[in-house]
């Protein structure tokens, strides 16, 4: 019997190991809740306007149609049991078991809110395309209610955003927020100013980026400023609610900031699947909810469960793409050695590929090796790779072009929003588990019998 393999997550990890064991005497089955492959680091571009969700999320089934040896399902993963060695999916109310040969475990990570679950209502991360959906409708819909203020106090309330986390994502979307206003909307009302908007970048760190080192934290903490954001360090954000946010600053002092649109850009927490197979295992789990892998990247007494990715805990590798790249590869190549019976690759090691971030139109900083770059060369530099690491030549071209309409004219082409992606995710968690197909059969839902999300 073929070997079977079945990969659960379509980022990059779990395409990147699919793609691996092209040439293997494998047979790959593919499953992911979504139907798309994500490339999650524009995410950002797609909630602030510039880019359309298609151009950075293809077809997993179009990206993998040549591949014969691969078989995509769509399908939502509730439980894995290890000792059967059996996958349990969904695709809403069908249900399916998937058995395996090898286990690749690739479904990352989702928000984390440090234990304040509460706060996702007010203020949504940026995870999926769900997510960019309903915080573009959030940050349009902002100005749209500023318009027909009639007190001017409540109108720069409804022009204050707030993004927690100062990372790659959170400096990405506080620099594009800002953009927006200064920029592509500056003549599209009549009652407002929407660049008096304000937008507070909030972290408890004592720098902007802090995994780029202190003299790029600096750079782009001045250039933030420069722009008109403003950079508050050092401060927690104690409690969040509809009208805004309330902050613990470093010296003990209180603030508290009225904004109807937060974007939460801060942690993130391992998918509960990791932590299912882990209690299975032996294995334990960091306090972030990721799988603490041996070296070749599988777990206790079973050398056929890989966990990959942003899934996995191990020393010295950041929830990055290369991180999911490199240690989905990795997988993959173990897999092939051991059923052709070959050496067995050595302990994984990461390699350092470098890390970027954005901060505005010609304005971004690099850290390659020891190489450090800033400006409108790293912001070159920027473009370069994320355009080729997208899935697709459709999608690099299209890409391209939207990018070089909105440099070149401060446009963006998808500012469309509507009601259903605003509340969309807020009323579906009202709902619960296991109600799309009977909803779609016409079905009466009563919210307090439904089965509440799971984290």
């Amino acid at each position: 019997m073929t070997h079977r393999v079945v990969v659960v997550g379509s980022g990059f990890g779990g395409l990147f190991a699919v793609k691996a064991l092209a040439k293997a005497d494998v047979e790959v089955t593919l499953i992911d809740k979504s139907s798309h492959h994500l490339f999650q680091p524009l995410l950002y571009q797609v909630a602030t306007g510039i880019l359309s969700e298609g151009e950075i999320a293809p077809a997993t089934r179009e990206i993998l149609r040549h591949q014969h040896n691969a078989r995509v399902v769509q399908g939502l993963v509730e439980s894995i049991d290890v000792a059967a060695h059996v996958v349990h999916w969904r695709f809403h109310d069908t249900e399916r078991e998937s058995p395996y040969d090898s286990l690749i475990l690739a479904t990352g990570a989702s928000q984390s809110y440090f234990g304040h679950d509460e706060y996702a209502t007010f203020a949504p991360g940026m995870k999926s395309i769900d997510d960019a959906l309903e915080l573009r409708s959030r940050i349009f819909g902002a100005f749209e209610l500023a318009e027909i203020q009639d007190d001017s106090e409540k109108a720069q309330e409804m022009l204050t955003f707030v993004v927690v986390g100062a990372g790659p994502t959170g400096v990405e979307m506080a620099g594009q927020i800002r953009e927006l206003a200064n920029r592509t909307l500056a003549h599209d009302f009549r009652r407002i100013d929407p660049s008096k908007a304000r937008v507070v970048l909030v972290d408890g760190a004592p720098q902007v980026l802090p995994a780029f080192g202190t003299q790029l934290g600096a750079k782009t903490k001045h250039e933030l400023e420069r722009l008109g954001v403003e950079v508050v360090l050092d401060t927690m954000v104690t409690s969040v609610d509809d009208t805004g946010l309330a902050l613990k600053h470093a010296d003990g002092t209180e603030q508290r900031i009225a904004s109807i649109c937060k974007v939460w850009a801060a942690g993130v927490q391992g998918n509960p699947l990791g932590k299912a197979v882990a209690e299975q295992t032996g294995a334990e789990v960091d306090r972030s909810g990721r799988v603490k892998v041996l070296p070749d990247l599988t777990l206790p007494g079973h050398p056929e469960l890989y966990v990959i990715g942003d899934l996995m805990a191990i020393d010295s590798v950041p929830g990055v793409a290369q991180g999911a790249i490199q240690s989905a590869r990795y997988a993959a190549d173990s897999i092939t050695a051991r059923i052709a019976g070959g050496t067995m690759p050595t302990p994984f090691s990461y390699s350092d590929k470098g890390s970027m971030a954005t901060i505005s139109k010609y304005q971004a900083v690099a850290s390659i090796g020891k190489l450090r770059l800033t400006g409108f060369l790293a912001w070159l530099a920027w473009l370069l790779l994320h355009l080729l690491m997208i899935a697709g030549f459709k999608q690099q071209v299209s890409t391209l072009v939207r990018w070089l309409l909105s440099f070149l004219s401060n446009g963006r082409s998808e500012r469309v929003t509507t009601n259903q992606q605003l509340v969309g995710r807020l009323a579906m968690e009202q709902l619960g588990n296991r109600t799309s197909a009977p909803l779609m059969r016409g079905e009466t839902i009563n919210p307090t019998r439904a089965q509440r999300p799971s984290p």
